[in-house]
């Protein structure tokens, strides 16, 4: 037996949803596992970008219609980026190996569980019945396509110099980072 037009129309609408925060999280995550892969590090701009999308879904989170129970740990877990730039203030650099390292490890949670958590969050704000009406297999799709294009990102940027030049890097007004390809000159 086929489908309506009208069937399959309803089912189109409910893909979008699925597309959008698809692509969405992809171009999101892509940069930081870039910049991470190229430079070693995750810029300032990233983890505070995420800081800030991640402050305003924890203040969704705690004025949303749902349990109390629910709420905490989701709401702890947005703290995560606010806890690290907190840190930031309370340890200097003069401080012990020991607090810098609990800083870099915290500012390495904030981003590793800070962007996907605080990207789901910002999903469920978007489209309030994403989660009930997508499927596990669907939403397992999603993550492993947004996990596959941040580890292809970061191999990317680690292997940078056989696509992109110094020149790129400067263009764009980023740093060239060590190792990358000065573009031929003319007498050469």
């Amino acid at each position: 037996m086929s489908e309506t037009r009208g069937a399959v129309t309803a089912r189109r609408r409910r893909d979008v949803p699925i597309g959008v925060v698809m692509v969405g999280m992809a171009v999101i995550a892509w940069w930081p596992a870039f910049t991470l892969g190229v430079y070693g590090e995750i810029f300032f701009d990233d983890i505070l970008a995420v800081w800030a999308a991640s402050t305003a879904a924890f203040v969704f989170v705690l004025v949303e219609r749902k349990p109390v129970g629910g709420k905490l740990v989701r709401a702890f877990l947005l703290l995560l980026p606010s806890v690290w730039l907190l840190l930031t203030f309370v340890v200097s650099d003069n401080e012990t190996d020991l607090l810098v390292a609990i800083v870099d490890v915290v500012a390495i949670l904030a981003v590793l569980i800070g962007i996907p958590f605080t990207l789901w969050v910002l999903v469920r704000v978007a489209f309030p019945d994403f989660a009930h009406e997508t499927s596990r297999g669907t939403k397992w799709l999603i993550a492993g396509v947004v996990l596959g294009i941040a580890v292809i990102s970061f191999v990317l940027g680690l292997n940078q110099e056989h696509f992109l030049t110094c020149w790129d890097f400067q263009l764009s007004g980023n740093y060239p980072p060590a190792g990358c390809t000065h573009p031929p000159t003319p007498d050469s």
